[in-house]
């Protein structure tokens, strides 16, 4: 179903309605290549680490820019760095190491880029004759497996992951890199994204991409839990991995990018929004000499489209929800309520940001250069949307058919299968000031897919978040961890060994500064108060990262 959005009277934009920023600092620091840390080294305690973690945070995210005179283009495009903070009776070690991707260990002997990322294409071999180097601008790229995204786990064992179909299977002690796993020798799926959801019986869901004569596809993914008898194996293991749903792009040549998607006790949405890739250019972009980042498009004609898919069954609603154009990366929560689908997630109007984060922009001169850079991106927001899961034929049109307690959000039902959503935004003014949000984290572990209160993200007052957030759904209240020059990793919840109450324990986030030399730690927050309870202090540098999680194993 290809919607054009429905006109409505629009308010300020998110970009709009926080406020522009004046003096901002350099952060060229902090996306700079670091070097890795194989053996664990002991850290500088200060203040108090609770003695009941008992377990490893463990981090992704790009930490090598360059090989040879070769320089990567994109953020995106660093090389996959692994950290490790061993938490143990007050006690923490770190430990850090590249993943020895293909594309790092191929990088790494030719001592230049020979394998594509998202935002650099890899020149030919400088060593063939020019008609050997012309043939290979036609060579299909083969996807990257430079995993630098996020931790990922299937049966028990941890990956990294990124947004092709492969990804590497880790130990999460040593941070050895083993096997590579290629998704599309398991199920029909040419991609997977990097942000699975965990069901309580130990199952996995994700979504993923494939595309034939027949069309294009987002395809909902379901892993099994782990067998028995597997966990004596040392080998990846996604044997009985399904495809349960099938969902066709609305535009077969214009399919949209995704980060993530949706999941409650029983539903899984995925979220079709005006971010496209073009697949015609995406077969060109090689021969023109332009990198995959050049292939998507922000379409803001297009509405966004809500996927209703019954996580059990795997069937899709017949009913079309949708909204206005908006952009979404990261979801928070979901939940059902009373034949409602609640939703919130962090959203943007504005679809352009993922090509912007060009590594000549992050290194921008502190002032006019780098306040014009971040005044000109999108800032996103937590919202909510409901969906009503029972619409049939009896349904009123044109009659808001949410009646949910104190809910602000709206759906109603154009005609005859289609409902339109407008959202509730799911905060106060006191936001704006830290420039919207990102990253968000919930206690995972107990509320995921269940109606929850409280949520931990980033605060974005600068190109990377300046500020650690915590928000209460129920008032809107906001509490905060800010200091001028440190820049925080997203929260991670860890809860404490005898929670009675969902924000019992602690929230774990790295701090980095481009102000010091090697004057990294790991903060650790009450999750109640939101006060410091600690610090661990590590002598190195560690490159702005990705996603992280906590492997109570550890």
């Amino acid at each position: 179903m290809s919607k054009t959005a429905e006109p409505q009277t629009r308010s300020l934009s998110s970009r709009q309605r926080c406020p522009q920023a004046s003096g901002l600092e350099c952060l060229a620091p902090l996306v700079r290549s670091a070097e890795e840390t194989p053996d664990p080294i002991p850290t500088t305690i200060k203040g108090t680490i609770p003695p009941w973690i008992n377990g490893s945070f463990l981090r992704n995210g790009p930490g090598k820019f360059e090989f040879g005179t070769d320089r990567y283009t994109h953020w995106f495009d660093g090389m996959a760095m692994m950290h490790r903070f061993h938490i143990r009776e007050g006690n923490v070690t770190y430990s850090s190491r590249f993943l020895r991707s293909d594309s790092f260990v191929e990088n790494s002997e030719k001592n230049r880029i020979v394998v594509s990322e998202f935002g650099t294409l890899a020149m030919p071999d400088p060593c063939k004759n020019i008609f050997a180097r012309f043939l290979s601008r036609f060579q299909t790229p083969k996807p990257t497996d430079n995993a630098n995204v996020n931790f990922v786990k299937y049966k028990g064992d941890y990956y990294v992951s990124t947004e092709t179909n492969y990804m590497r299977r880790v130990n999460p002690q040593s941070l050895e890199t083993k096997e590579k796993v290629d998704w599309s020798q398991y199920i029909a799926v040419n991609s997977a994204s990097a942000h699975p959801h965990y069901d309580r019986d130990g199952s996995t869901y994700n979504m993923g991409n494939s595309y034939s004569r027949s069309g294009f596809f987002y395809n909902i993914i379901r892993v099994p839990p782990p067998e028995e008898k597997a966990a004596m194996e040392d080998s990846a293991d996604l044997s009985g991995a399904k495809v349960i749903c099938s969902i066709p792009a609305a535009d077969p040549r214009k399919p949209s990018y995704f980060h993530s998607f949706v999941m409650s006790e029983n539903y899984i949405v995925f979220v079709e929004q005006p971010i496209k890739i073009d697949l015609l250019k995406f077969m060109l972009y090689k021969i023109q000499g332009k990198s995959f980042s050049k292939v998507m498009t922000w379409e803001p004609q297009h509405a966004t489209i809500f996927h209703l898919v019954n996580r059990h069954t795997g069937k899709k609603s017949e009913v079309k929800y949708y909204t206005g154009p908006m952009f979404t990366l990261h979801q928070i929560n979901a939940f059902e309520d009373s034949g409602f689908l609640v939703m919130d997630m962090c959203c943007g109007d504005d679809g352009e940001l993922i090509g912007e984060f060009t590594l000549e922009n992050l290194r921008r001169n502190s002032g006019e250069e780098i306040d014009e850079f971040y005044n000109s991106l999108c800032r996103n927001l937590p919202r909510r949307y409901v969906l009503p899961l029972t619409v049939d034929e009896q349904t009123p049109a044109d009659e808001n058919l949410i009646t949910l307690h104190n809910c602000k959000a709206t759906a109603r039902m154009t005609k005859p299968g289609e409902v339109y959503m407008t959202h509730e935004e799911l905060h106060n003014d006191e936001l704006l000031q830290f420039g919207g949000l990102e990253f968000p984290q919930i206690n995972y572990g107990q509320f995921n897919g269940r109606p929850y209160r409280y949520f931990y993200s980033c605060g974005f007052g600068h190109v990377f978040s300046d500020s650690l957030l915590k928000m209460d759904v129920h008032t809107k209240e906001l509490k905060a961890w800010r200091y001028p020059g440190l820049y925080p990793s997203e929260p991670v919840f860890v809860a404490s060994p005898k929670a009675t109450e969902e924000d019992d324990g602690v929230v774990l986030s790295v701090i980095i500064t481009p102000r010091e030399e090697k004057s990294t730690f790991l903060l650790v927050l009450d999750a109640k108060t939101f006060s410091e309870l600690g610090r661990a202090e590590v002598p190195v540098n560690i490159p702005y990262g990705t996603h992280g999680v906590f492997n109570e194993m550890g």
